[in-house]
């Protein structure tokens, strides 16, 4: 299991000590040209998560080229660059600039709330994207569709190599005083505890439907949460708003994840991926379990 940041949840650039306790940093995501984004305000918190319009604010990917990615390289273990668009011609572009750069992975982002810019299909998306690239892709879905594990069974045919799961889904929140949207878009992306049970449904339903690895994401803020997405299905995890309010989580949650699998008695994070898919736990290989004396270890796994 490797540990990641959803895209736009933390700048490994400014804090780059905490993007190092990750085993692959993901960036925000790359358009063709520069884009400013929304206007503000752009983020608010609820009671239940946090709300974000941003709005895919980035210099463009040759802006990204030339000023981001170079400085990325001495800063994190493993990058994955997150790509954007709004039809599959940009996705293609973006990721044929891409083909040749030093990053392990490519994250097409199939699923932002905060654009009013529609990309096409996800089958014609993935598909030109793959045509452009040899680099490993992950397609980012939204649990915002009747049937997300048909969407992801499109992905995969189209020539997605795993999945990213889930994107955050559109919330609104009102000022107290005025009973106004507070952001200035309106709605936003909600992510954060509300998103958790959302996330583990889709993760749980695509796990079933395709045969490609996941990167679970959605609400993750203990090493309990990230052994619930390992048991619904993900091969991977990522951490997203959580990382606004404890840049020591990635540790901290290491540690919990840790002792969260040691009471279970597994050897490591591997054993306990596709457990809520078990009839029980009888049917799992017995040499994924501890002896009593023996210890457990989950340190950094370098991704590649």
């Amino acid at each position: 299991m490797r540990l990641l940041n959803a895209s736009g949840c933390l700048d490994a650039l400014t804090a780059p000590e905490v993007a190092r306790e990750l085993d692959a940093f993901v960036t925000k995501t790359v358009t063709p040209l520069p884009r400013e984004g929304n206007e503000p305000v752009r983020i608010a918190e609820t009671e239940v998560g946090m709300l974000n319009a941003i709005g895919l604010a980035n210099p463009g990917i040759e802006g990204f080229l030339r000023q981001t990615l170079p400085r990325l390289a001495s800063t994190v273990r493993s990058t994955w660059v997150s790509v954007g668009g709004f039809s599959a011609r940009d996705y293609a572009e973006t990721c044929e600039r891409l083909d040749g750069e030093e990053i392990a992975a490519i994250e097409l982002n199939l699923s932002c709330p905060n654009v009013d810019e529609v990309p096409e299909s996800i089958s014609e998306t993935v598909g030109a994207a793959r045509a452009a690239t040899t680099k490993l892709l992950y397609a980012k879905l939204s649990p915002a569709v009747a049937d997300v594990a048909e969407i992801a069974r499109a992905a995969e045919a189209a020539g997605a190599d795993g999945l990213s799961l889930v994107n955050t889904i559109r919330g609104l929140a009102l000022d107290e005083q005025t009973l106004r949207p507070v952001l200035a878009r309106g709605a936003g992306g909600l992510s954060g505890p509300a998103l958790r049970p959302v996330a583990l449904a889709a993760v749980h339903a695509c796990r079933r439907a395709t045969d490609l690895p996941i990167v679970g994401m959605g609400g993750a803020a203990t090493g309990r949460h990230v052994l619930e997405l390992l048991a619904a299905g993900a091969s991977d995890v990522a951490l997203g708003t959580v990382l606004f309010a404890d840049p020591g989580a990635p540790a901290r949650i290491r540690a919990e994840l840790e002792g969260e699998l040691a009471a279970l008695g597994f050897v490591d994070p591997d054993n306990a991926v596709g457990l809520a898919h078990a009839a029980d736990l009888s049917t799992l290989d017995s040499k994924s379990r501890l002896d009593a004396e023996k210890s457990l270890h989950t340190g950094l796994n370098v991704a590649g």
